[in-house]
């Protein structure tokens, strides 16, 4: 009885001792606190001041506002002005044929052609200050940002002969420049509040017809942010529509009456200032 006794104490104490070395249970108090979600990146959304411009024989150009609003702004970053904006209004897209013409004996003789596809026909480009000082030249080469970035697709030659290309698109360019087409402005953007702005851009007379893409660039400390766009569209009114609607659903008839109108004209002409 009492080795039975003396067996049963020995137990006990054994299991006591198993309870004081088992590892305790963390609590839920003792876990470690969750780590803070990361920040949201930020966007922003851009306006114009009009959709439509209606283009007519008095038409001198006018003026485009771009306005938008920043989300989610760095606070630090906005007060150092690290924010800077480009906007860029292209034209509507075409082919195009660049030729280098040369005096021979008197006449001018095309002497040499090339030809560049998806040449935007108008491109204005206002920004927060000089793109060189905004992100480095292989950023702004990437998405096309200034005139002196655009690169124009060449068409492959018939004949197979060499040519060289950045002659005709620098002469292209160049063109462009000299018919107000082709324009860049900086400092033409303002913040009217700590997150809005608003950017004025020049529309020369010759604006070409068509559908316009105003594109709205973000970039923070010199790296690309976020892109927006919206379309702009150019149309003609008056009797330059009519005529212009006219010309495109029956060019043959266009054709026709125009030849007869200069016969005509020419031949009034000769009427009024003959000399008896």
């Amino acid at each position: 009885m009492r080795r039975l006794a003396l067996l049963l104490g020995l137990s006990l104490l054994a299991t006591a001792a198993g309870a004081q070395t088992r590892a305790p249970v963390p609590t839920p108090a003792a876990t470690a606190p969750a780590a803070d979600p990361p920040p949201v990146p930020e966007s922003f959304q851009i306006g114009l001041s009009t959709e439509m411009i209606a283009v007519g024989s008095n038409f001198g150009g006018t003026r485009l506002v771009v306005f938008g609003a920043l989300d989610n702004a760095d606070p630090r970053i906005m007060r150092q002005g690290r924010y800077d904006i480009v906007v860029i209004l292209e034209g509507p897209r075409s082919n195009l044929v660049v030729r280098e013409k040369k005096r021979t004996f008197g006449i001018w003789l095309n002497r040499g052609s090339e030809r560049f596809e998806s040449v935007p026909a108008s491109y204005s480009l206002v920004s927060t200050r000089p793109i060189q000082d905004i992100a480095p030249g292989v950023t702004l080469r990437q998405l096309g940002i200034g005139v002196a970035n655009q690169a124009f697709e060449r068409t492959p030659s018939r004949n197979g002969s060499p040519t060289d290309t950045q002659l005709y698109a620098d002469a292209l360019v160049e063109a462009k420049k000299a018919a107000g087409l082709y324009a860049e402005t900086s400092g033409a953007i303002e913040f009217v509040s700590a997150t809005l702005f608003r950017a004025n851009l020049t529309l020369p007379p010759d604006m070409p017809v068509g559908r316009h893409v105003a594109r709205a660039i973000l970039f923070r400390e010199g790296s690309f942010v976020r892109e927006r766009s919206e379309d702009l569209w150019v149309v003609k009114t008056g009797i330059e529509s009519q005529i212009s609607v006219f010309a495109a659903r029956n060019g043959a008839l266009y054709g026709l009456v125009a030849v007869l109108v200069a016969v005509f004209t020419g031949w009034f002409g000769r009427i009024i200032f003959k000399r008896d």
